[in-house]
């Protein structure tokens, strides 16, 4: 059996965060919305443009994916380091994108903290450079 098909069918909590950012690499809502449990909780950070909290599958890619998509050129979420205890998944990532609006790039640090129970990420709340956000939208 091959890695991919150990991350396709895995329930471990970093595999099932790991499919959510290769689904939203690939711009797979579907995909993205199958990692996440019914009553998802995402909380998007206070000061980043799409702040608040989003439930449902649906209501966070249609609150978050999508206006990302529509706003930026190539958001990309760069997952490189995982910390994981229990259902407790905290990934240090990079945002990378061009503002459609300003035409400036983004290139900002983050660290996402994931809760997965079931295989099923059933919280996620984002820790952004926000300054560098909103430098990246300002004219």
């Amino acid at each position: 059996m091959t890695h991919e098909t150990d991350l396709t069918a895995s329930t471990a909590p970093a595999d099932v965060v790991r499919r959510q950012y290769l689904a939203s690499a690939a711009g797979d809502l579907e995909a993205l919305r199958a990692t996440l449990a019914d009553d998802v909780e995402w909380t998007e950070m206070a000061g980043f443009p799409l702040a608040g909290t989003y439930r449902t599958p649906h209501g966070v890619t249609s609150a978050v994916m999508e206006r990302l998509g529509a706003d930026w050129h190539d958001w990309t979420a760069h997952d490189d380091t995982y910390v994981t205890e229990g259902e407790n998944v905290v990934v240090l990532a990079r945002y990378t994108a061009r503002n459609k609006a300003t035409d400036k790039p983004l290139d900002v640090r983050v660290a996402h903290h994931f809760t997965v129970r079931a295989g099923r990420i059933v919280r996620f709340e984002q820790f952004v450079d926000t300054a560098g956000v909103r430098d990246a939208m300002t004219p």
